[in-house]
């Protein structure tokens, strides 16, 4: 059991150092000095919950010159209504209706491509319509930008949780990046496999998204978030990573289904493949779960080496939680919850995987789709 603790303790510090190493590298940018001029798009499909809280935050935006486009895309419900009445004496909002989506492209996608095209403003923010953007948020996103000579920046909004599974499983995107992600060697190595981006909140220089063919070039994706600042590093641009904390605020989802969707439909074109999946599974497992089993276990055992191992690893995984926890603004009882979290997170991606294999589609806002690899 001792020789099983010190693999423990190697998986948990590894990543608990990355987290210290990383949270000073990712900062809140500072304002520009000279407003840049933003076109805010957001996709919008059955969206009236929602919808109205997203336009005020971006129609506040301060210290940036903004226009904000809606894209419907076939909404069933009041979304394009309330649009319109925000319309009403604002002619910085417009809204357009979605055309038919074309074969073989996923819906948010095709959505992008088509407000990418309304406007000719320089620089281009994809927000989704759940996403409540700061006011000086799309200002500090472009200056950060601008400041890293990127030509895609993003970042994680503050994530609001309201359930437990959320408060479980929502840290852990923050988790992940925080934890295994080298932010220096991502901001000096161009290399594809080192991009990261999150597709809440995606800020592009209009002319490096048109050169690098937009979101038709990932037009099957269904996470843009990872796909998009991929493909600008594989058309040579640059790209960058911020915290977001400060500049938006997101509640993913709602209900426990909606959460397990969501992560199911994207989750093979990131964790959940053939070969990848097994490596995350002895990282997360080994270094984030077994800490504990094996605490537990030493005490009720009496192996005092293992316990003063386990114990270490678990000090050192706490500590990198919490330190998390205290830049993104997560509540601290997900430090507690981690370790579930991590067990959920898993399944799911291993029934993703499982779920491509056998050709079920996942259901998302009223569509089919078949995850890609």
């Amino acid at each position: 059991m001792t020789l099983l603790a010190i693999l423990a303790l190697v998986l948990a510090v590894l990543p608990a150092v990355m987290t210290f190493v990383n949270l000073p590298v990712l900062r809140t940018p500072p304002l520009p000095a000279i407003p840049p001029r933003i076109a805010i798009l957001i996709p919008a499909r059955d969206e009236e919950a929602g919808i109205g809280a997203c336009l005020d935050a971006a129609l506040a935006s301060t210290a940036a010159d903004v226009e904000v486009f809606v894209l419907d895309d076939a909404s069933t419900d009041r979304t394009a209504e309330i649009v319109r009445e925000r319309m009403t004496g604002d002619p910085r909002l417009r809204l357009e209706q979605a055309p038919a989506l074309p074969a073989g492209w996923n819906g948010k996608q095709h959505a992008c491509q088509v407000l990418a095209g309304l406007t000719d403003r320089p620089v281009l923010l994809f927000v989704d319509a759940d996403v409540r953007l700061a006011p000086e948020g799309g200002a500090r996103l472009a200056e950060g930008m601008r400041l890293a000579g990127a030509d895609l920046a993003s970042g994680v909004p503050r994530q609001i949780t309201g359930s437990l599974l959320e408060r479980m499983v929502i840290p852990m995107i923050n988790g992940l990046l925080l934890g295994y992600l080298p932010m220096r060697l991502m901001r000096s190595d161009p290399r594809p496999t080192l991009a990261a981006g999150c597709g809440q909140m995606m800020m592009v220089r209009r002319d490096a998204y048109i050169a690098a063919g937009g979101h038709a070039a990932i037009r099957t994706s269904l996470h843009d978030g990872l796909k998009l600042p991929r493909l600008f590093r594989e058309r040579g641009f640059r790209t960058e990573l911020v915290d977001g904390t400060q500049l938006a605020h997101c509640r993913m989802y709602d209900s426990a289904p909606a959460l397990v969707s969501g992560l199911l439909k994207n989750a093979t074109e990131g964790m959940a493949r053939p070969v990848a999946l097994p490596i995350w599974t002895l990282l997360l497992l080994g270094g984030q779960v077994l800490p504990f089993v094996l605490l537990l276990v030493s005490i009720v055992v009496g192996n005092v080496a293992s316990l003063l191992i386990s114990g270490i690893a678990c000090i050192a995984v706490l500590a990198a939680w919490t330190a998390q926890a205290r830049q993104v603004g997560e509540p601290l009882s997900s430090v507690i919850l981690r370790p579930l979290g991590v067990l959920v997170l898993l399944g799911i991606q291993w029934a993703a995987l499982v779920r491509q294999k056998l050709g079920i589609r996942t259901q998302w806002r009223g569509r089919a789709y078949q995850a890609q690899s």
